[in-house]
């Protein structure tokens, strides 16, 4: 069990209690989140070490490493996948502003995404510390990933792109993780990351029943001002945020479902228009944001 006395985001010591969250997903049990006034960083207290945590994976309705199809939720979810796949590609373009080029997924579950890169041409490497997701990805993608641990055995200043789709919330390592993108990524390369917003409509309307919550699994809660904090302490800096708009309908079906035992997908489709509607005046404010990062020019 891990304890912080300081705020994982920043080191400050301005921490209190935020909320009490229910792993709905494996264990049942419940985990206090905490929040940073310095940095305005949520995190989650009393979580299992990163050598204790995988149980709390080992679900098949966790889709990211068995990439199921069980249930009508994820169902949607793999119709939507297709659409947001050729999304992230175009989005790895226009950023990179480049047709073809070196990337790393870090965290890349069952491989479609690194699979649709390699079909546009790109030079993956995927990273996944899952073994059961490793095989899927061989099976399902034709991806052979590396040990999460590998990332530190890559050539740096090699990758036009990293990205990290929902995984940067998982990692026990935060600031060594950073450190080492930051050495991968070439001069000009970016760094793309996305991650549920505790700032947004749904995540306050939802409360402690917020699916995006994810506890225990979701080390780290993030609100814009955070990841700006927290990119910046190693040598990076946010450029910009993209909002994924059909992740807060996804959440909110989940959250639907944990808040009543069974769903409500009528109101779960309301609360996602409501929370995307309220994104329209303040971008920031959707329920999961897409950062672009890049290096700091020290030339500048």
């Amino acid at each position: 069990m891990i304890h912080y006395d300081s705020c994982p985001f920043c080191g400050s010591t301005n921490i209190v209690f935020h909320l009490d969250v229910k792993d709905y997903t494996v264990s049942g049990k419940n985990f206090p989140l905490y929040k940073c006034h310095q940095c305005t960083g949520v995190f989650t207290q009393d979580i299992p070490g990163q050598e204790a945590i995988g149980a709390y994976y080992a679900s098949e309705n966790y889709i990211s490493h068995s990439d199921t199809q069980q249930g009508l939720i994820n169902r949607l979810y793999h119709i939507v996948r297709k659409r947001t796949l050729v999304a992230k590609l175009a989005l790895l373009q226009s950023v990179t502003g480049l047709n073809k080029g070196t990337i790393a997924d870090i965290g890349c579950g069952t491989g479609a995404f690194l699979q649709t890169m390699q079909a546009a041409g790109w030079q993956i490497t995927g990273l996944e510390p899952d073994e059961t997701a490793r095989k899927n990805a061989r099976e399902l993608s034709g991806i052979d990933p590396l040990p999460s641990p590998e990332l530190f055995n890559l050539p740096q200043q090699h990758f036009d792109a990293i990205s990290m789709w929902h995984v940067l919330e998982h990692v026990h390592q935060l600031h060594e993780y950073l450190a080492q993108v930051n050495l991968l990524l070439r001069d000009n390369g970016k760094f793309i990351v996305a991650v549920p917003n505790y700032t947004s409509y749904d995540a306050s309307h939802y409360q402690a029943h917020w699916a995006a919550y994810d506890v225990p699994r979701h080390l780290y809660h993030f609100s814009p001002e955070s990841m700006r904090l927290l990119v910046a302490k190693h040598g990076m800096k946010l450029t910009s945020t993209k909002p994924m708009w059909f992740d807060s309908f996804y959440v909110s079906m989940l959250s639907e479902q944990y808040k009543n035992g069974k769903g409500n997908i009528l109101k779960a489709l309301l609360i996602g228009f409501l929370s995307n509607l309220k994104t329209m005046f303040n971008r920031q404010k959707c329920s999961s944001l897409i950062y672009i990062i890049e290096k700091e020019n020290k030339d500048a």
